[in-house]
């Protein structure tokens, strides 16, 4: 913020003529008068992944996350989530009281699905949308041996778009992972094709940024521009090659240990207005939490400093980069 006092010179008087300023009548001026700057970026909405709290019982992983200072929860909706899908009709809307009673918003949803005409998908789809919810992430997609790349791409993106409308219908916003390996989307260009099938309005891209620099190295950059337009909802975490027993090996870190260029990343974020949700994933060792263990190693305060800290860490250096 700008603060310009009270004590005005001829000087002054002429520079805030020059701004357009000179007519507010000078008796209206407070203490100080704050020029608010309109194309500041907003904070970024932030929401912890509850897979590292999954050895919390609903009530108490929202209270820790909203002591930690996150917006709301990544609510893992999914085999051995939080909330089993079998079990989502009665167990979504405990889950988020629970929430709600810590001043968590329900926004995020972690999910297994995927295909638009499973019984199962859509209950889970219909029950998050009525308890809130808007966006949550799809299950994955691996091409079979027996099909061609092309031709997956045209089936997945006849799977995307059907699952575009019953999104519609439940005013949700679907969101499908890059993920590192021998995934659909690793490379980020081939999920291209799938996504243009589709309006890229209720379903799009969940775009991490760890996986986009494993995969795409020093070109990540292009990868994100051509997936730019797609983007609904992103990820943050970092990681480091490492050489363990002769075998480079991924290892992951708290975010600002790694190779991920976040100031740059943050920079080309703001650059092309984008601000959707975030979820800060930690599976760097957490004594069992980082892999969604049920039992932890070490102590659930020493877990809740690490994922404060990468919390810090983010609103900073949003805070800080142009």
């Amino acid at each position: 913020m700008k603060h310009i006092a009270t004590k005005y010179t001829r000087r002054d008087f002429t520079k805030l003529s020059a701004l357009g300023l000179a007519s507010i009548p000078l008796l209206s001026f407070t203490p100080t008068l704050t020029v608010k700057n309109f194309n500041a970026p907003k904070e970024l909405d932030i929401h912890l992944f509850s897979k590292h709290l999954q050895f919390l019982d609903y009530d108490n992983m929202s209270a820790a996350a909203a002591n930690m200072g996150f917006n709301g929860l990544d609510l893992t909706v999914r085999r051995k989530g939080h909330v089993l899908p079998e079990n989502v009709i009665s167990d979504l809307p405990k889950a988020v009281k629970a929430m709600i009673k810590h001043g968590l918003k329900p926004k995020m949803l972690s999910t297994n699905v995927w295909d638009a005409n499973n019984v199962e998908n859509k209950k889970v789809l219909k029950t998050a949308s009525e308890q809130g919810f808007t966006h949550y992430r799809t299950d994955w997609l691996k091409y079979p041996e027996n099909k061609s790349i092309t031709d997956s791409q045209a089936l997945f993106g006849k799977q995307a778009t059907e699952l575009e409308i019953l999104n519609k219908k439940l005013g949700l916003i679907g969101g499908y992972q890059n993920h590192a390996g021998n995934h659909v989307g690793a490379p980020i260009w081939d999920l291209i094709p799938i996504l243009e099938a589709t309006n890229g309005k209720n379903i799009g891209c969940q775009y991490d940024i760890r996986h986009a620099v494993v995969e795409g190295s020093q070109s990540w950059e292009l990868g994100f521009k051509r997936i730019l337009p797609f983007i609904n909802s992103i990820v943050l975490k970092d990681f480091i090659w490492k050489k363990v027993n002769n075998n480079w090996k991924l290892i992951n870190v708290p975010l600002g240990e790694g190779m991920v260029d976040f100031k740059r990343y943050f920079s080309l974020l703001k650059k092309h207005n984008v601000n959707v949700p975030v979820s800060l994933h930690a599976e760097y060792d957490l004594g069992g939490a980082e892999k969604g263990s049920s039992t932890i190693k070490i102590d659930k305060k020493e877990v809740f400093n690490y994922l404060e800290k990468d919390l810090i860490f983010i609103k900073e250096t949003w805070k800080n980069v142009k």
